[in-house]
């Protein structure tokens, strides 16, 4: 009889350990660490209903495939990539928690990401600042000096904060995001005549107050 063998056939040393069991998804609490890898996995229908019934991995390909656009939108809508990082954490908290009752599979998940990400970011700019003392700031440094060429970032970057929240929110799911003008409508839930409309004034704007700048943003040479 073979030495691993029982006298009804089945082997004397197999390993009886149980596997372990496949991890649930975080509690909300635990979620904001997001995953370390950051590539975008392609679209799959069944993900939200895998992630929603506790598949840590679904939830984490969510996660990476839609935290990238959700942290730039912020970014561009709030100026400072900190505060952008943390309206991307309260995105996705709300995402899970609203995993159990999403209807369909990722179809309008951007846009719904959007919408929020949009939401959370105005409100995060009507909140009143902290105050500051002069303690916190210490000493000021003497200004840079403004002969050279204009930064052509810094002054498009400040002229689209200085935009009607709205106007900008429009602005920069439509040219910075790249969303359609139906996804981008939807996450701002306004028709898509309403939509051009926004992007209109906005790009209106935008021109009248860099037209000052035009030649600087331009690469012109100065004589």
């Amino acid at each position: 009889m073979p030495r691993n063998s029982t006298k009804n056939g089945a082997p004397s040393n197999v390993d009886t350990a149980k596997a372990p069991k496949r991890e649930a998804v975080s509690p909300v609490a635990e979620i904001t660490r997001f995953p370390e890898n950051r590539s975008s996995p392609v679209a799959d229908p069944g993900r939200i209903a895998r992630a929603a019934a506790g598949d840590g991995g679904a939830w984490a390909a969510l996660v990476n495939r839609h935290l990238p656009a959700v942290t730039r939108c912020a970014a561009y809508m709030l100026g400072d990539r900190t505060e952008a990082e943390d309206v991307a954490q309260e995105t996705f908290v709300r995402l899970h928690r609203k995993l159990a009752s999403w209807q369909g599979g990722e179809d309008g998940l951007s846009s719904w990401l959007h919408r929020v990400t949009v939401n959370l970011s105005i409100d995060r700019k009507r909140a009143p600042a902290r105050p500051v003392s002069l303690a916190d700031i210490g000493e000021v440094p003497e200004p840079a000096g403004l002969d050279g060429p204009l930064d052509r970032k810094r002054h498009v970057e400040a002229a689209l904060a200085d935009l009607p929240a709205r106007q900008r929110a429009a602005l920069i799911l439509v040219h910075y995001q790249g969303l359609s003008g139906r996804e981008a409508a939807s996450a701002l839930d306004i028709t898509v005549e309403a939509l051009e409309s926004l992007l209109a004034r906005a790009r209106r704007t935008l021109r009248n107050t860099l037209a000052p700048v035009r030649a600087d943003l331009l690469g012109a040479s100065h004589d």
